[in-house]
């Protein structure tokens, strides 16, 4: 394919030289005349293992060229990538400048084009910003739409770090496409050809934050790992073998577990875990600012539930589920008991099915829990789902256990 990158820093650089060693003929576009003239010359403008010698390669095979026209550069394009930094203003918000100038200047270099184009979205943006920015820009700049071919848009996010681009581009964990047009999502399928990755089509919008989601996770992570550090020294244990240990637990710890958008957790393990790692930590004076903000967070989700019901105005709420998690009768630090007995609390009428926790069958600690704890709840407990059903005019799901799809099927289309 003919191929046009605006942008030539690193992720432009290592993009454009990539491409046009796997065999396509590649423009790339800057307003830098030092980085083009580089280029030319076959000279990288950038430091990264590998590149150098990749650029000399490829620009002396006559498949990569530099310019500052960008109707030099989509001249012969079947696909333009947008490579443009968006960096942060001072308070978090990006800035878009860049993404807008370029976006202009494809626009109005499209203005008289009689061909198809692709623009495609590499940079890092807010969902949201492709249809604001660079589609409305695009429109606006290239006569509103009055191109004899109309331009595709779509966003493909790149996961490359500095010092293994190559590596990187070459082996991605995927490569993640937005856009609801399948003839775009073959046309980028078959630019990366080459690269051997799971090839995810998604909605502009989710690809737009997936990148966002991926490095929010490995600064998590680090954060995380390092306040862990930081515990263990104070407690005398070896921090590099505990997280040794924990990099083992392929199931749970380095695994897909927990990461579905859900409720809030609960139960006799995690909160109370939580709260034994945050005493030590005050006690040993360590700072623990991550660990200390999950159970706020956790308590940020249930209001953020009980909310989501009382938005509705409705008062007769059925509740699916009161256990902390499905297939289990241990209501102990259920977040689904702290959400009825709020919902009670603001005058809610609110029925329960949970076929795992029947008072004529609990016994010891969970009955003892009930009895003591909670008195109340045993009456508002209903023995099928559709007496729930029937009470309800809105229904709330604390798992997706068996009961839930019990009572969903059996959901009238009037109730939220």
């Amino acid at each position: 394919m003919n191929v046009s990158v605006f942008g030539l820093g690193y992720v432009g650089c290592v993009t454009a030289a990539c491409l046009a060693r796997d065999g396509h003929r590649v423009a790339g576009v800057d307003i830098n005349a030092e980085k083009i003239a580089m280029v030319n010359a076959g000279s990288s403008p950038i430091i990264e293992p590998g590149l150098a010698d990749l650029v000399a390669r490829v620009v002396r095979q006559g498949r990569l060229s530099a310019t500052d026209s960008a109707e030099e550069g989509i001249a012969d394009a079947d696909i333009a990538l947008i490579c443009v930094g968006t960096p942060d203003l001072g308070h978090g918000q990006p800035d878009y400048d860049g993404l807008a100038r370029v976006a202009s200047a494809i626009g109005a270099a499209c203005e008289s084009r009689t061909r198809p184009l692709t623009v495609v979205l590499r940079s890092t943006v807010l969902p949201g910003t492709t249809e604001r920015v660079l589609a409305r820009v695009l429109s606006e700049c290239s006569g509103g739409g009055r191109m004899a071919e109309p331009l595709s848009i779509a966003v493909n996010p790149e996961f490359m770090r500095e010092g293994s681009s190559i590596e990187d581009f070459d082996n991605p964990p995927f490569l993640l496409v937005g856009t609801d047009d399948l003839n775009t999502a073959t046309q980028l399928r078959q630019l990366y050809a080459g690269i051997s990755a799971p090839f995810l089509q998604t909605s502009v919008r989710t690809a737009e934050m997936v990148k966002y989601v991926c490095n929010a996770f490995h600064a998590l992570k680090i954060t995380f790992t390092n306040e862990i550090a930081d515990l263990c020294d104070a407690l005398g244990a070896d921090a590099q073998d505990v997280m040794r240990v924990f990099r083992q637990d392929k199931k749970l710890n380095i695994a897909p577990a927990y990461l579905k958008p859900g409720f809030a957790f609960g139960g006799s393990c995690l909160p109370k875990d939580i709260r034994a790692l945050l005493c030590s930590a005050r006690i040993y004076d360590v700072s623990t600012p991550v660990l200390s903000a999950v159970v706020q967070s956790n308590k940020a989700q249930i209001t953020h539930g009980v909310d989501a019901v009382l938005n509705t105005r409705k008062k007769k709420i059925g509740v699916v589920g009161l256990a902390f998690k499905s297939n289990t009768d241990d209501l102990r630090e259920s977040p689904m008991v702290t959400l009825v007995e709020t919902l009670i609390g603001k005058g809610c009428d609110v029925k329960i099915y949970d076929p795992n926790v029947v008072m004529a069958r609990l016994k010891g600690a969970n009955r003892a829990y009930i009895e003591e704890e909670i008195p109340h709840v045993s009456s508002l407990l209903c023995d099928t789902p559709e007496c729930i059903v029937e009470h309800a005019e809105v229904l709330v799901l604390g798992g997706a256990g068996p009961e839930a799809a019990k009572v969903l099927s059996a959901a009238r289309a009037d109730q939220v």
